[in-house]
């Protein structure tokens, strides 16, 4: 409980830094609460005591998205009036357990100015490893640039694979650090050897790739990615095995075929 002393923790200290904007700030609070120890924070049970296994986190809504409510020390705890149970957890456990359900961290809910949230894509990043995904909030675009060598090459490249069911591809601008050219591997297997196939396809193509542009991959599988989520929604395969292949037999007619909440 290292915030429960006079002076404030690493959450509390780097949390008054973040404003409106400052995503080097927020970027600085997300690696204090995936810091083990030193990221602490008291979260306010809804329902039993903690440990207990009917403990429930409060919930809080925000612009149609849940999140569940904390505090960064003993003080701010006093401070918010909270009369139910609460427990002292690492950051990083929280994470673990909100992200999956699609449930944020709002820190503070009381303070003036109404705390700070933290979508369940960052407590994704912190669960994960924040340097393993880009720092959102992201900006995704159709890509401007002009490879059509590379993307050639890739296309007969996923062709001669045959785990690869589709390729696309989207330009990703962080919040911090350098755009990239993200591809979205679409597959039908993943057992050890399919991957391992994959991963070959990206090393035989990538040497047609200009010097200085980065690239990265994304698995269209992923239902938490950001990335894949953009792709899903907005862009279509530059390459696709299926479109290629011949059109299948309709079944023999009359065979038995069918035609085709809460608060804080």
């Amino acid at each position: 409980m290292s915030a429960s002393g006079t002076t404030a923790g690493q959450v509390e200290q780097t949390l008054r830094q973040v404003t409106p904007g400052r995503y080097d700030a927020y970027e600085a609070l997300l690696r204090a609460l995936a810091t083990p120890s030193s990221g602490q924070i008291w979260m306010l049970l809804w329902h039993g005591q903690a440990g207990s296994p009917d403990a429930q986190y409060g919930r809080m809504e925000v612009d149609g998205h849940g999140y569940a409510p904390c505090v960064t020390s003993a003080q701010e705890l006093s401070a918010s009036g909270w009369m139910r149970s609460y427990e002292v957890v690492d950051g990083l456990d929280v994470a673990r357990t909100l992200y999956p359900d699609h449930y944020g961290l709002w820190l503070n809910p009381h303070a003036p100015g109404g705390g700070v949230g933290i979508p369940w894509l960052d407590l994704r990043r912190i669960a994960t490893g924040l340097d393993r995904q880009p720092a959102g909030p992201l900006s995704l675009f159709e890509p401007a640039v002009e490879v059509p060598q590379f993307y050639a090459l890739l296309a007969q490249n996923a062709h001669r694979t045959p785990a690869v069911r589709s390729l696309r591809r989207a330009w990703v601008q962080p919040a911090l650090g350098a755009p990239y050219l993200a591809i979205g591997l679409d597959v039908y297997d993943t057992s050890p050897a399919a991957v391992d196939s994959v991963r070959a396809m990206m090393q035989q193509s990538i040497g047609a790739v200009p010097d200085g542009l980065p690239v990265s991959t994304v698995a269209m599988s992923d239902e938490y990615d950001p990335v894949a989520m953009w792709l899903r929604a907005n862009s279509r395969p530059f390459y696709d095995r299926e479109s290629h292949a011949p059109p299948a037999q309709a079944p023999a007619a009359g065979y038995g075929y069918p035609p085709a909440p809460g608060g804080y």
